[in-house]
């Protein structure tokens, strides 16, 4: 595959909502650009970057995918990001690097609530971006309604940053073409999907919002440009030159995002899309200088997309194919990289030897002979090095930082159907999360539970399912036992005492114990009062060894017992009889039967949440989170959506991923952390309890 200058390479990051049409825009861009010889579809499941198995069935995208084509002189490398919350974290991963981001947008639905998600990943990264109104053709499909919504939602203060560049000619079956706002031509094209189209006179419907939508444009470029702007005041006219340098700078800042339209499943007006990407969005060296740090302190490398600086690269994903096994894909950000060579994995200090470079068509692979920067690069079989990783000449390391990784929402315990398994599904859980780093899963001591976490429903069935099939593991879900605590809130002295006698040497051990509370937080406390050596010094330790163990077992229910303070302070011993396990044994019975004279109650865990919703969901969310013994904490407005921020125990949150997607039709997201315990109210206490004690029978 032959060398393309910098200056001729783009790389993009296709992002949006879910069912907003970016798998079917790369697929109609890879069509034009003759990289496939039909235009595939996400309905048929046969399109380049929906290749896996639960993106077929599905329908959806679940993972980030690049692929790659050459139209007009230059190459393009796009990464299409899956939309839905469950995947969301996938699309900044795949934004992380990318110098521009091609945001589509539903011309009937118009900004979805992950289309703000994906758009802050885009601000985070300051990426240039442009809009793609897609789905023109469709019923109640409104380029003016969309534009309305896109200028409400994304505006800076008063100013508004999206411009029209195209212009519909017709909507929904009446959808044929567009008028490009720039060069004021129109264009008509085929219905046969081919992408052909034929110059028109613009239609005179259009006439006066062409005048309007160039007088932005024009405005929009003598902004900056001080020179521009004298002469837009002054009425003089501006060489198409000079519109084309203003818009460009403009959009390079992100003053502006320029709106272009379209159909990509009817393949109208994504070839003048893809002119407008060769023409006015960055290449690699317009792109901001790589900030990373060194290993061993916070200095700060940077580093350009030139050819001539030290070899460094970021591993943006890894990937698992059942047939060439484990690739990983990465960008180079500075010097060369050649095949049959080496690289320092510097987040892991070792040596990674690799045999070939390739692109990524979707699940293809393309042989290259080099990677330059600015490449989206891979390659396979690396053994140590995972996502987020930096490559690096060992000769000059640095690390590039890895993005913030969303929370997860919804945990399932996860219990092998098979007892083989229980050995295999940490190895294979370890796999997925090597790929995913949205998984995570952890084996919960108190519940001794393996807890498996996901971004959503969607995301769990997906783990199980590539379980099932990569690994051969299947497993059954059930929802996780709540880390419920006990605790006192009296207090009161109690003895202990141990004595068993059966021939021979017998077993004897007397404690007094005096149990107290301490505040939230207190732990345990273990006070040594013996005096005149009642008891030897010698056995002091198992005492608190007994009471730390049947802290561990609970008293009322099962659940270990915390923030208490136990003083030794009296019993007696036997000079043959006594032992250390007699004197454990004492404490823990003395302790146990101490506990229930202490007034003990049930401690549950709460949960901070955080539920970003629109303005008119806003009393729904909190009926809801009344309903489920929340107490709402406040509010904060984040553009045109609301955070309602509340404290809810978390046994009322095992199932608020589904029930708030239900409630809010796909447009409500949250967070959740752990806060604090509480005591469980006592109706609630005598539930749990009697369903310990079922548990414990069984």
């Amino acid at each position: 595959m032959k060398k393309f200058e910098m200056t001729n390479t783009r790389v993009a990051g296709i992002i949006g909502h879910g069912d907003s049409g970016k798998t079917s825009l790369a697929a109609a861009m890879l069509f034009n650009a003759k990289m496939t010889t039909r235009l595939t579809s996400v309905m048929e499941g046969n399109t380049v970057t929906d290749f896996d198995e639960n993106e077929i069935e599905r329908k959806i995208s679940v993972s980030l995918a690049p692929c790659f084509l050459e139209w007009d002189k230059k190459r393009f490398q796009l990464i299409d990001t899956p939309g839905y919350g469950d995947f969301i974290n996938e699309a900044k991963l795949g934004l992380r690097v990318c110098d521009s981001a091609l945001v589509t947008i539903c011309a009937v639905a118009g900004v979805e609530v992950f289309t703000e998600k994906v758009w802050e990943y885009a601000d985070e990264y300051n990426l240039p971006r442009a809009i793609f109104i897609n789905k023109m053709d469709r019923e109640r499909a409104s380029f003016t309604r969309t534009m309305d919504n896109l200028r409400e939602i994304f505006r800076r203060g008063e100013k508004d940053m999206v411009i029209a560049f195209n212009l519909p000619i017709g909507e929904e079956d009446k959808f044929e073409g567009i008028v490009n706002v720039l060069t004021q031509k129109a264009y008509r094209y085929k219905k046969d999907k081919s992408g052909d189209f034929e110059e028109i006179p613009v239609p005179e419907e259009l006439a006066d919002m062409l005048v309007e939508a160039r007088e932005k444009m024009i405005e929009a470029a003598a902004e900056k440009d001080d020179v521009l702007l004298e002469k837009y005041l002054e009425g003089e006219e501006f060489s198409s030159d000079e519109v084309i340098s203003g818009l460009k700078k403009a959009i390079l800042e992100g003053d502006i995002v320029p709106v272009l339209c379209g159909s990509a499943i009817m393949n109208i007006g994504v070839r003048h899309f893809m002119d407008f990407i060769g023409d006015f969005l960055p290449s690699p060296l317009q792109a901001p200088e790589v900030v990373g740090k060194a290993v061993n302190s916070d200095e700060k490398i940077t580093r350009h997309f030139r050819e001539d600086e030290p070899f460094s690269a970021y591993v943006y994903k890894t990937m698992v194919d059942p047939y060439a096994g484990k690739i990983t894909l990465f960008r180079v950000y500075s010097g060369t990289l050649a095949p049959d060579g080496t690289f320092h994995n510097v987040n892991r200090n070792t040596k990674e030897r690799f045999s070939q470079l390739f692109f990524l068509q979707g699940k293809g692979q393309t042989s290259v002979e080099n990677l330059f920067p600015g490449d989206l690069g891979a390659v396979t079989k690396l053994k140590e090095t995972g996502t987020g990783d930096t490559l690096a000449d060992q000769s000059h390391q640095l690390i590039y930082p890895k993005p913030e990784k969303e929370s997860p929402m919804i945990a399932y315990a996860v219990v092998p159907k098979a007892k083989e398994d229980e050995e295999k599904i940490n190895l294979s859980l370890q796999k997925l999360a090597d790929e995913d780093p949205t998984i995570t899963f952890v084996r919960e001591l108190q519940t001794k539970q393996l807890l498996l976490w996901g971004m959503g429903q969607q995301h769990i069935e997906v783990i199980v399912d590539k379980l099932e099939k990569r690994y051969g593991v299947q497993v059954v879900l059930n929802l996780p036992k709540i880390p419920y605590r006990e605790t006192i809130r009296g207090k009161t002295e109690i003895q202990g005492r141990y004595k068993k006698q059966t021939g021979g040497r017998g077993q004897y051990g007397d404690t007094w114990l005096r149990i107290e509370p301490l505040p939230s937080g207190g732990g345990f406390v273990f006070l040594n009062q013996i005096v005149g050596g009642v008891i030897p010094k010698n056995f002091i330790p198992s005492v608190e060894k007994g009471i730390i163990g049947a802290m561990q077992e609970g008293a009322v229910a099962g659940f270990p017992i915390v923030d208490v303070q136990v003083g030794l302070f009296d019993g007696s011993f036997h000079t043959v009889d006594s032992s250390d396990m007699a004197f454990q044994i004492a404490a823990s019975m003395g302790f146990k039967k101490g506990v229930l004279q202490c007034n003990p109650v049930l401690l549950e865990p709460i949960m901070d949440v955080e539920v970003s919703c629109p303005e008119d969901m806003v009393g729904d969310i909190i009926g809801d989170l009344n309903g489920r013994r929340g107490r709402v904490q406040g509010f904060e407005a984040k553009g045109h959506r609301q955070i309602v921020k509340a404290q809810v125990p978390q046994s009322e949150m095992l199932t608020y991923a589904s029930d708030l997607r239900s409630m809010t039709g796909g447009r409500g997201i949250f967070t959740m952390k752990f806060s604090h315990y509480e005591d469980l109210p006592a109706h609630l206490q005598e539930k749990v309890i009697a369903e310990s004690k079922a548990t414990v029978e069984e």
